[in-house]
C-alpha cells in the first residue's frame, strides 16, 4: 500500500486512504469482499480516485464572456508564470499509443507531465505502469483541451501534451485580451458562439442555460468574428446552394456522379423560375452558375436540417440543424462553408423563442412536424456573439485550451485535433464583404452537407 508523507496529507488524500481502508477492512459491509472475488492484495484507490468530482471538468455554468472567466484566467496565468519558472513540464515521448495496461518509461515521463499540469496529485508516484489513476488524469487532461476524452493517449493527445508551458502561458496572454474586450454587460439575454471550441451557449442572469456542441467553418472557410443579433427562425427551411459551393463544390460532385443532384433533392431553376433538368447542363463548365439550385425541405435530407436561424450580418452566414449529427460526436467539427451546425437544436430554439408569445416547445415541435415552412420573428431579438478564444479558465480554476484552428494567436501552434483530410492553408474571412443581394437565404453559407 502506498505511503503518505504528513506534509502531502490533505483531507481530501484522506477521503482516498478512508475509501480504500475501508474495502480491504470491511467483512459483512456493503463493499467488502465477496467469497470468490479476485483480489490480489493491492487496495482498489481507483473507484474513489476516478470518482471525486476534483478530478473530474464538468460543463461549467459560468459564461466564458464573464468577468468571473476574465478573473479566473489572470489566475491561470499567474499558475503558469510559475510552471514556467520553476521549468515547465517534460515532452511525452509520441512513439507508442499510450493506455490501460501500458508498462512503458513513457508512462513515467506521461505521469510528471499531468502532476505539473495539475491533472493528477504527485501521491500516485511515478510508475511505467498505466493504471487507471493516470487514465482519469488523461481522460481530465483531454477534457481541457477539447479532444475526446477516451482516456487512450494517441497523435492528438500526445501533439497537446507537448505544447511547451510558456507557449500555453502566452496563449493564455493573449486570450485574456480578447476576453477583457468582453467584459461589459452583454446583456440579460444572449448566445455566445466560441469558434475554436466549437461550442456554442446560451446565457441568461449571468448563468449558462444550454449548452450546444457545434460544427463551424473549415479552415479555408473560416466563420467570422462578429456581434449581430437572433432576429428570425425559419422552420422546415429550403437551402439555396450558395455561388462558392456551386463552384467548389456542386460542380464537381456532378462531374463524379450525375445522379447527384436527384439523390440529394436538389431542383434547378433558371432567372425565369422555370426548373431545369440537370443533363441540361454542361457540368465541364462554369455553366452551373448562372443558375439558382434549390434543396427540397426535408430534415433527413436538407442541409440545414429542420429549422434556420437568422442572424443579421453582412456575411450572409447563419445557424442551423443538419441532417449529419454524426459530425458532433468528432473531435475536428470545422466542417462548414461558415455557418454553424447546431446540436440539440431545439432547445436551442426554444430558449431563443422563451419571450415570443405562442412559441413554447409544443408549438415548436408541432411547426417541425408539419413539415412546412414557418417562419417566426424573435420577440425581442436576442444579442448574438461569434468569438474567438482559444484559451480560458473557469472559476472552478479548471483551464481550458483549444487549437488555434484559423492561426490567430500567432503561436505558430500545431493542431492537436486532426482533421479527417486534408485541408486548405487558412484564408482569412475579410473583417467586411460587401453585404449579398436581399433575398430569403443567402448565397454564401453552408456547404452541402
Amino acid at each position: 500500500m502506498r505511503r503518505f508523507s504528513s506534509s502531502a496529507f490533505t483531507p481530501f488524500r484522506a477521503s482516498v486512504l478512508a475509501a480504500a481502508m475501508g474495502a480491504l477492512a470491511g467483512a459483512g459491509s456493503p463493499g467488502a469482499l465477496a467469497a470468490g472475488d479476485n483480489y490480489s492484495g493491492q487496495a482498489e484507490w481507483a473507484q474513489r480516485y476516478d470518482a471525486d468530482p476534483r478530478l473530474t471538468v464538468s460543463r461549467s455554468t459560468t459564461p466564458i464572456l464573464s468577468p468571473q472567466t476574465v478573473a479566473a484566467t489572470e489566475m491561470a496565468i499567474t499558475q503558469m508564470q510559475d510552471i514556467v519558472a520553476r521549468g515547465g513540464w517534460p515532452m511525452t515521448p509520441a512513439g507508442q499509443q499510450l493506455r490501460l495496461g501500458s508498462n512503458s518509461p513513457a508512462v513515467s515521463i506521461l505521469r510528471r507531465r499531468l502532476i505539473v499540469s495539475g491533472d493528477i496529485g504527485p501521491e500516485t508516484g511515478t510508475s511505467p505502469v498505466f493504471d487507471s489513476y493516470v487514465e482519469a488524469a488523461v481522460r481530465r487532461f483531454q477534457a481541457r483541451h477539447g479532444i475526446n476524452a477516451t482516456g487512450v493517449v494517441s497523435q492528438q493527445s500526445f501533439v497537446a501534451l507537448n505544447v511547451p508551458a510558456e507557449t500555453r502561458l502566452r496563449q493564455l496572454e493573449t486570450n485574456l485580451i480578447r476576453l477583457r474586450s468582453f467584459s461589459r454587460d452583454l446583456g440579460n439575454r444572449y448566445v455566445t458562439a466560441n469558434i475554436p471550441a466549437a461550442s456554442v451557449e446560451t446565457v441568461e442572469n449571468g448563468y449558462v442555460v444550454t449548452h450546444h456542441i457545434a460544427g463551424v467553418g473549415k479552415i479555408d472557410r473560416q466563420s467570422p468574428v462578429m456581434q449581430t443579433k437572433a432576429i428570425q427562425i425559419n422552420f422546415n427551411p429550403f437551402w439555396t446552394v450558395p455561388a462558392s459551393v456551386i463552384r467548389k463544390d456542386l460542380i464537381p460532385k456532378m462531374q463524379a456522379d450525375p445522379n447527384y443532384l436527384t439523390a440529394n433533392h436538389i431542383r434547378v431553376y433558371n432567372k425565369d423560375g422555370v426548373e431545369l433538368a440537370p443533363e441540361q447542363i454542361n457540368w465541364n463548365s462554369l455553366e452551373a452558375m448562372n443558375y439558382k439550385f434549390r434543396q427540397d425541405t426535408g430534415g433527413d435530407f436538407n442541409s440545414l436540417g429542420v429549422v434556420r436561424i437568422d442572424i443579421a450580418n453582412p456575411y450572409g452566414v447563419y445557424m442551423h440543424d443538419t441532417p449529419a449529427k454524426g459530425i458532433f460526436g468528432d473531435d475536428f467539427r470545422f466542417v462548414s462553408s461558415g455557418c454553424i451546425r447546431l446540436q440539440n437544436v431545439r432547445d436551442y430554439v426554444a430558449w431563443l423563442l422563451k419571450e415570443t408569445p405562442g412559441w413554447d416547445r409544443d408549438h415548436i415541435d408541432e411547426a417541425i412536424r408539419s413539415g412546412e415552412r414557418v417562419d417566426v420573428k424573435i420577440t425581442p431579438a436576442v444579442p448574438v456573439y461569434w468569438v474567438y478564444v482559444t484559451a480560458w479558465a473557469a472559476p472552478d480554476g479548471v483551464i481550458q485550451f483549444r487549437d488555434d484552428i484559423y492561426q490567430r494567436d500567432g503561436l505558430g501552434l500545431a493542431s492537436a485535433v486532426m482533421a479527417p483530410q486534408p485541408t486548405a492553408p487558412a484564408t482569412p474571412v475579410p473583417q467586411r464583404q460587401a453585404a449579398r443581394s436581399a433575398r430569403p437565404y443567402p448565397v454564401f453559407g453552408e456547404d452541402e452537407n
